[in-house]
């Protein structure tokens, strides 16, 4: 079979998880997996996490459904909440939290009879400007559903749009817009992403929500203590499938992109685009062969790429190739580092991994 495997590392899952737990020790931290868990299988990772998490967040009612019909009953909250008035009786009959962050959806929520209060936390547009109330609208929106019995355990949330830079005015902004507001209705807050609950205490509310440290990627600008301690939950491996010499100045893959500086030993990897590995990566973008560093030189192609293995004397056809992740000798290529060549981050890369790349699984589940 083609030898190019996802391979999720639950154990490491779980130490991320515990790791935001331990960043913020007076809060509760849901594990965000929207996305099908930024490409690594929502299902499996929440039974993975099942044991340990307070609270799993999704994006849409589709996300909620399938850990709900895959057996988990761990509270599960729609970040956008819901998209059209339906999908109330959805929310009722599975038992899920949801926010609010228009007029519209808290007029469906009062019009509706649910089984028992849904659990509601407001979106504030504390100045991301995506969704959510503004400021100013927000006591108006309180006050509605504190008195509704559809509504109940009401939480304040919003989102930074600059907790990974250094540069901090525009977080500190938010945060005192944030709480002003949390003083006047004595509200509880749900405010820090990864990159807020890795660097800012300030942030750190009644609830948390780590996203992508979960899965091993640094969000922010710089290194920290904490950004040190992630594991890369993701290794996407595969092996050299084709090896050629080329003479100095020959050209490598579609429109001779890169030529040989000299005499060079080029491996063809099978993984490419068609597989979700970024087109736009660059000649040097690094990957691990035999869990040394190598650079990729020309084009990608739909199913392969071609490395420059001149460096490594014990590169044969099979030789292992790490995309990103660990290597079987215990060597590390960062997510981050490779999204850097491909000038992208490492959202686009996990989270673009094709379902034609199969995932297994390692580590028990929860």
């Amino acid at each position: 079979m083609r030898p190019l495997v996802a391979h999720i590392d639950l154990d490491a899952l779980r130490h991320n998880y515990q790791l935001a737990c331990q960043c913020a020790p007076h809060s509760r931290s849901v594990a965000v997996i929207k996305a099908n868990a930024y490409g690594h299988g929502a299902l499996e990772c929440a039974r993975a996490l099942a044991a340990d998490a307070s609270a799993f967040a999704v994006a849409c009612l589709e996300e909620a459904v399938t850990l709900r019909e895959g057996g988990i009953t761990t509270p599960i909250i729609l970040l956008e909440g819901i998209f059209s008035t339906d999908e109330l009786a959805w929310v009722d009959e599975h038992r899920l939290w949801m926010a609010v962050h228009s007029a519209w959806q808290v007029e469906a929520l009062l019009a509706f009879s649910p089984r028992e209060p849904i659990p509601v936390w407001v979106k504030v547009d504390s100045g991301m400007h995506r969704l959510g109330f503004a400021p100013e609208d927000v006591s108006n929106v309180w006050a509605q559903l504190s008195e509704a019995p559809q509504a109940s355990s009401l939480h304040l949330m919003s989102h930074f749009a600059t907790a990974d830079a250094a540069d901090s005015r525009y977080f500190q902004q938010q945060m005192t817009r944030l709480q002003a507001l949390a003083t006047t209705l004595d509200a509880p807050l749900c405010l820090a992403n990864s990159p807020a609950t890795l660097a800012w205490p300030v942030s750190h509310g009644a609830w948390n929500r780590p996203g992508i440290m979960l899965f091993g990627s640094n969000p922010l600008e710089t290194a920290t203590p904490a950004t040190d301690s992630l594991r890369p939950v993701m290794t996407l491996r595969s092996e050299i499938i084709a090896l050629r010499d080329v003479e100095a100045g020959e050209p490598v893959g579609y429109g001779g992109r890169w030529r040989a500086p000299r005499r060079s030993r080029i491996a063809v990897v099978a993984g490419g685009y068609g597989d979700g590995y970024d087109r736009h990566a660059q000649d040097g973008t690094p990957v691990l062969v035999n869990g040394q560093h190598c650079p990729l030189v020309g084009k990608v192609s739909m199913d392969m790429f071609t490395v420059d293995v001149s460096g490594v004397a014990d590169a044969v056809i099979g030789s292992e190739v790490v995309l990103w992740g660990r290597a079987s000798n215990g060597a590390v290529l960062s997510i981050d580092d490779v999204a850097r060549h491909c000038d992208t981050i490492s959202y686009t890369l996990l989270t673009g991994v094709l379902p034609r790349v199969p995932r297994r699984y390692h580590g028990a589940f929860g």
